[in-house]
């Protein structure tokens, strides 16, 4: 049965299927699929191309208010840990490791790694050198949200000096072709390590410090949306970050 809404909304705002398609990154038959065959895109496309179309996701598949049944385990899920601290650092130090492509960082300060893995550096520069585009967003010591998490994990003022540490730490790689160094002032939910289709997420649980928080290992999937989710929370605090300076 074909789409009329989503057929109405397109044509009153002048949208043809293929620049919806050039919007949600699929192929123009599936947005013809989705009017004249009434298909129903994966939720995330379908929440892109209601938010592009100024209209209510419901409102043009009412089939996604149907709630999904639960899953035992997740496809994407590789390992789940109690608590970082059960986390051997190689874990992470390998998933980074097998980076092509790209290598997400975002974190206060997670000092952890340069103390576990000195030549964390190091390795960001060889997979730079081999094509990989580099993102490492730290906390800004200055940002009252960072100060508002010492406070809550009974950190105090310590969390901002490790922010400056991780900087410090990071700082030698400023300039680096395919590196990019900034600071965030977000909050911060989730640590994320991901490389190229693989995410480690450090949990933030008020009152707990990140390395008694839960972590989960991550890999795309294509049954799977958890992947994507952290990948496109990591890009919406990198918009808002700022290029680190190179001295303090």
């Amino acid at each position: 049965m074909p789409n009329e809404r989503l057929r109405a909304t397109m044509a009153s705002g002048g949208w043809t299927y293929a620049a919806l398609a050039a919007k949600t990154d699929v192929d123009p038959k599936s947005v013809e699929r989705w009017v004249n065959l009434g298909r129903t895109p994966r939720r995330a496309t379908a929440m892109l191309a209601a938010e592009t179309l100024g209209e209510d996701v419901h409102a043009l598949w009412p089939t996604l208010r149907q709630p999904r049944a639960a899953r035992a385990v997740s496809p994407e899920l590789v390992a789940l840990y109690d608590q970082r601290a059960d986390v051997p650092v190689s874990t992470i130090v390998d998933v980074l490791s097998q980076a092509r492509e790209q290598i997400d960082v975002l974190v206060y300060a997670a000092v952890f790694l340069h103390e576990a893995y000195p030549r964390l550096n190091d390795l960001l520069r060889e997979r730079a050198a081999d094509g990989c585009t580099v993102r490492i967003a730290v906390g800004d010591a200055d940002s009252p949200n960072v100060r508002q998490r010492g406070r809550e994990e009974r950190f105090g003022h310590g969390i901002e000096s490790r922010c400056r540490l991780a900087l410090m730490h990071y700082r030698p790689l400023i300039g680096t072709p395919g590196i990019d160094i900034r600071t965030h002032g977000t909050t911060l939910y989730n640590s994320l390590y991901r490389a190229d289709d693989q995410v480690v997420v450090n949990a933030h649980v008020f009152g707990v410090n990140a390395y008694s928080a839960p972590v989960w290992h991550l890999r795309q999937h294509a049954d799977g949306s958890l992947f994507d989710t952290y990948a496109d929370s990591f890009d919406a605090v990198w918009a808002t970050a700022q290029p680190a300076p190179r001295e303090h």
